[in-house]
């Protein structure tokens, strides 16, 4: 439901979905998994949480090349079980402390370890206020994960595999009473389906799921000119970055690992007696093994330093961690990832506001799996198709010209584990419109054979791909698509820029303009409308909802005395204030103009006797027609509670009342994991059912 992955227009740090689920404040328990009523329930009764949807056997490790790698006996032991004073997490140790175990997840790791330079980010993820003291222990603990366009809370018991010595098997600490990593990693497990789906991956991939943010993948053969800049900005806000080794022979002569990710954990420009040098500093997640070529902590580079910089800068050590010049950095390097909480990285707008917009949507076969337009020209105008409009941003004369603009297209298929079925090819097409720009229908055919997009869409199999724009203001779609036809998937459209507007192509509006309105907009299309009025009022009240609906002349009921009450207007504002401003955006108003669109098409079709009312048979109908199965004796309770005394019920009743019922079940769906019940606190349950 386009309504519950809405954005709200505010600074980027602030930007929440308006949806009661899946928010930071308010994530989505993973299994309808309560950690505070698990915690509660587990001290009560004095006993140690076993979670029974990552049980401590082999199903949770998983089958594959994992299980050749395991020892023959394996055991599952508690941090009291390994140490005599385990703690959960510390901020007094050492920053860099993590080893990696037997799972080949350098990817997670490396991400892992660029998340510990942003303090306040890791608490996010990793809540602080969690520990190993008896009197507030029992042995669960909880973890955030950005999840395919929602915050979920993950919650583990903490058995954690150990071999016959008592070694943990996979994450590690170097201090070995320390256990927020191996608890971490095993909560990542349990949401990507066991702890062999971390095997192989992108740092991108879980810089995303630490923080929602932005990723730039930048192939460092073609890096910009401008490379040190970007890392700079980078370095200096809050951004998490990585990169990968190219594949090839596993341990190279110059002491990196191919095929391996790395942490970028600083930058620095030294003064050599040549000259100015430009260094990156790196840290490998085995915490061993490093670059032996120029800067490495052995070279005979750094004498060509000051005394003092050189002291402060060398680490004689195999720590994993080493200095290497940004020339040989983008020559043995494959890909640096850049996950930034801002999407201005490449903009170089720092410090303005940005809006996002997300649209949820997925691959059919045989409907709207179009493959890419190069090689299949007769489907590719089949895929999903979004308009956007790019509006002037913030006033200033450059975006009068141009503006930023950031598209993300991200994956996600149906396997409930991460490694079962591989990423398709995925990528972007944009294309400037013209004379089809009033319309809200696909573009046709016709106009792919006569157009082609802004940049050549690059197809990659990876689970997102980001692409940069400089728009000049106007109207654009963006087609995202796999490389071939045919390939079902769901996917997440999200597109940043200083201001826009974006929406899904392909449903038609069917209404008529009232006289006023067709005067006053001069015969334009009611989207363009609605459009130009959210410019000017971002956000409408009850009364501007009400003027709103009664100029709108519906067609098939035009001689019922149709009129929206203010009443009525207040109960549907309620029902879509999911944000609890009192207000509606242009997101939410769209929403609610579809469904008033079907309502009235099924509410003519059900008025049999054209009375401009549903009985009670011709209620059930109607709501049938539109996907909605209720009992007889609920639809009886409904028509007492908005018909009229001889349970009639007029147009503007069943749209308040539809929507309730729509989405009360949708509000259901999304607490309940199982289909069968929900858990809500008081406060929620009061907001639920008092304010909609």
């Amino acid at each position: 439901m386009p309504l519950l992955c809405c954005f709200r227009r505010q600074k980027w740090g602030q930007l929440q979905p308006i949806c009661r689920r899946g928010t930071f404040q308010k994530p989505s328990s993973l299994r309808q998994q309560n950690y505070h009523t698990l915690l509660e329930g587990c001290l009560k009764a004095g006993r140690l949480f076993e979670d029974e949807f990552f049980p401590a056997d082999a199903q949770s490790i998983g089958t594959g090349p994992l299980v050749q790698k395991l020892p023959q006996k394996i055991e599952w032991k508690r941090p009291h079980e390994l140490h005599k004073n385990p703690v959960f997490y510390s901020a007094t140790t050492k920053r860099l402390a993590l080893c990696q175990g037997l799972i080949q997840d350098c990817w997670f790791l490396a991400a892992l370890e660029a998340l510990t330079f942003q303090q306040d980010i890791l608490s996010n993820v990793v809540p602080q206020n969690q520990t190993f003291d008896r009197k507030k222990y029992a042995g669960i603990f909880h973890f955030k994960f950005w999840h395919f366009g929602k915050w979920v809370d993950v919650v583990v018991d903490d058995r954690l595999p150990v071999n016959e010595a008592g070694q943990l098997l996979f994450l590690s600490s170097v201090y070995k009473n320390l256990f927020w990593g191996a608890l971490l990693e095993k909560a990542y497990a349990k949401l990507c389906g066991s702890y062999e789906d971390l095997q192989i991956g992108q740092v991108s991939e879980a810089l995303v799921d630490f923080t929602g943010g932005v990723n730039i993948t930048i192939k460092l053969a073609e890096a910009p000119p401008d490379l040190w800049d970007v890392l700079i900005r980078a370095t200096y806000s809050r951004s998490l970055i990585g990169c990968q080794t190219h594949s090839g022979v596993r341990i190279l002569s110059n002491g990196l690992v191919a095929g391996h990710a790395y942490t970028v954990t600083g930058i620095r420009k030294v003064t050599c007696k040549h000259g100015p040098e430009n260094l990156v500093r790196l840290r490998n997640p085995w915490g061993k093994v490093e670059w032996k070529g120029d800067w490495s902590d052995s070279s005979g580079k750094w004498e060509l330093l000051s005394p003092k910089e050189k002291i402060l800068l060398r680490r004689n050590r195999d720590d994993g961690e080493f200095w290497m010049s940004v020339k040989d950095f983008k020559a043995h390097f494959l890909d640096l990832m850049i996950c930034k909480l801002t999407p201005d990285l490449m903009s170089q707008e720092d410090g303005k506001k940005w809006m996002c917009s997300m649209q949820f949507s997925r691959w059919v076969k045989g409907s709207t799996a179009g493959g890419r337009e190069r090689l299949h020209k007769d489907t590719f105008w089949t895929n999903p198709q979004y308009q956007l409009k790019v509006l002037q941003g913030n006033g200033s004369k450059r975006s009068m010209y141009s503006c930023s603009v950031l598209v993300c297209l991200i994956q996600k298929h149906s396997s409930k584990h991460r490694n079962r079925m591989p990423h398709f090819h995925i990528g972007l097409s944009v294309f400037k419109v013209g004379k089809y720009q009033e319309s809200n229908k696909k573009l046709p055919p016709e106009f792919f054979a006569w157009n082609r997009p802004l940049t050549r869409p690059v197809f990659v199999n990876d689970r997102e791909v980001t692409q940069n724009f400089r728009l000049p203001p106007g109207v654009y779609v963006i087609i995202p698509s796999t490389s071939e036809p045919h390939q079902e998937s769901e996917f997440i459209l999200r597109v940043f820029s200083r201001k826009h507007n974006l929406h899904e192509l392909g449903e038609e509006s069917s209404c008529v303009l009232s006289k006023e309105i067709v005067e006053k907009y001069e015969g334009k299309a009611w989207d363009d409308f609605f459009s130009k009025y959210f410019d000017l009022h971002p956000e409408i009240n009850t009364v501007q909802l009400q003027m709103i609906l009664n100029n709108v002349t519906w067609t098939s009921l035009q001689n019922c005395g149709l009129r929206f009450s203010l009443d009525i207007c207040r109960s549907i504002l309620a029902l879509l204030d999911l944000n609890s401003t009192g207000t509606l955006n242009i997101q939410e108003f769209r929403f609610l103009w579809k469904k008033l669109l079907l309502y009235e098409e099924v509410f003519q079709k059900k008025d049999i006797h054209h009375t401009g009312t549903l009985d009670q048979a011709e209620l059930q109908a109607a709501m049938q027609e539109i996907g909605v199965s209720l009992s007889n004796e609920l639809c009886k309770l409904l028509a007492i509670r908005y018909g009229t005394p001889s349970l009639q019920i007029s147009f503007e009743n069943f749209v308040c009342f539809m929507l309730r019922v729509e989405l009360m079940r949708v509000a259901f769906h999304n607490a309940s994991e199982d289909g069968k019940g929900i858990y809500l606190r008081e406060s929620e349950w009061m907001m639920m059912t008092l304010y909609s």
